[in-house]
C-alpha cells in the first residue's frame, strides 16, 4: 500500500505574481508549504526570469488545469533588436549580432505574419522532449537540435512601445503551448536584425489577472494561517470556459460515483464538454448527451 500523503484537504485555486529567478515549480512548492496542502500544482509555466500570473491549483482544483492550460493568456514582453542569443532571452550568450534597425512601422507590417494560426519551433532551451529527454538538457551539452515546428494560435501581437531604437515592448494574447522567446527570435529573423527576449510578464491567463496575484513574499509571511484562506478562488473559476449544468440530489450522487445521470440543461448541443453543479459545487465534467452527463472527471466534496 502507497504511503499516505500528508496535509491538509484544501482545493482551490490561488493566483501567484511570480517574481523572476525563480522556476514555477518552485513557487508551487511554496504555495503548498504555506498552505500545509496534500496537492499542489500549476496552469502554465513560466520561464525562471519571468514574471507574473502563475495561478496555482489546490486539491481538486488540480483537475481543472488543463481547462486553464487551453485558455488563451496574455504576455507584455521587451524584445531586444541587433542581438541573437543563444537560448532566444537575455540569459544566454550573443550568437549574432547586427546594425539594422527596423522603423516602428516595419515592425508593425511584421507582426501579421504571427497572428493566427502559425507553426513555431521552439527554443532550444526550452522543456520539449526528444527521444525521452528534455531539449535544453541536451543544448546546455552543447547539442544543436532540430526541433520540429508546432502550431500555435496567436490572437493577437501588437507593438506597444518603442522607447529606443533597441527595443520594442509587445503584447502577445496566445493559446496553449506558445513560446514568446521563439516570437521574439522569429520577429528578429523576419526583420533582417536579429531578437532576443529582455523582459517578460505574463499578465493574464484565462480568468486569473496579474493584478490579483499574491507577492511571494505577502505568502511566506501569512503561510500555515486563517488569511492566506481568505485568498482562494473556488474551483469551479478552472470551469469558467465550459457550461455549466445542475442536477437533482439523486443524479449528484450518481457522478460522484463516476455514472452518467440526468442533468438540467437547455440548448446544449450532443457531445458537448460541460461541467455540473450541485447546490454550488462542482460535481463533476463530462460530456453531454441525450439529456445526461457522462463523467470524465469527478470531484470529491469540500
Amino acid at each position: 500500500m502507497g504511503r499516505k500523503r500528508k496535509g491538509r484537504d484544501i482545493s482551490g485555486w490561488l493566483v501567484v505574481d511570480k517574481p523572476a529567478g525563480l522556476t514555477s515549480t518552485a513557487v508551487v512548492n511554496k504555495v503548498r508549504w504555506a498552505f500545509d496542502a496534500k496537492k499542489a500544482g500549476h496552469a502554465g509555466t513560466l520561464d525562471p526570469e519571468a514574471t507574473g500570473v502563475l495561478a496555482v491549483a489546490l486539491g481538486e482544483a488540480t483537475k481543472t488545469v488543463p481547462y486553464i492550460t487551453d485558455a488563451l493568456k496574455a504576455y507584455e514582453f521587451t524584445v531586444r533588436l541587433g542581438q541573437a542569443t543563444r537560448t532566444d532571452d537575455a540569459e544566454g550568450d550573443v550568437i549574432a549580432t547586427s546594425d539594422l534597425r527596423p522603423s516602428d512601422d516595419e515592425i508593425k507590417e511584421a507582426l501579421h505574419q504571427f497572428v493566427g494560426d502559425i507553426q513555431q519551433v521552439p527554443p532550444q532551451f526550452s522543456a520539449v522532449k526528444i527521444d525521452g529527454e528534455r531539449a535544453y538538457k541536451r543544448a546546455r551539452d552543447g547539442q544543436d537540435m532540430d526541433l520540429a515546428a508546432r502550431p500555435l494560435w496567436v490572437e493577437e501581437l501588437t507593438l506597444l512601445d518603442r522607447p529606443d531604437k533597441d527595443h520594442a515592448i509587445l503584447e502577445l494574447v496566445c493559446g496553449k503551448g506558445g513560446y514568446v522567446r521563439s516570437i521574439a527570435r522569429d520577429l528578429g529573423e523576419a526583420l533582417g536584425c536579429y531578437g532576443h527576449v529582455l523582459q517578460l510578464r505574463r499578465t493574464w491567463s484565462g480568468p486569473f489577472d496579474a493584478e490579483d496575484g499574491l507577492q511571494l513574499d505577502h505568502i511566506e509571511n501569512i503561510a500555515r494561517t486563517s488569511e492566506l484562506d481568505t485568498y482562494l478562488q473556488p474551483v469551479a473559476v478552472g470551469l469558467a470556459d465550459l457550461p455549466e449544468l445542475t442536477c437533482a440530489p439523486d443524479a449528484a450522487a450518481r457522478l460522484r460515483n463516476g455514472n452518467p445521470a440526468m442533468v438540467v440543461a437547455s440548448a446544449i448541443d450532443y457531445g458537448t464538454e460541460c461541467w455540473v453543479s450541485f447546490e454550488g459545487e462542482p460535481i463533476a465534467v463530462g460530456r453531454y448527451k441525450f439529456g445526461e452527463l457522462h463523467p470524465t472527471r469527478v470531484f470529491v466534496p469540500t
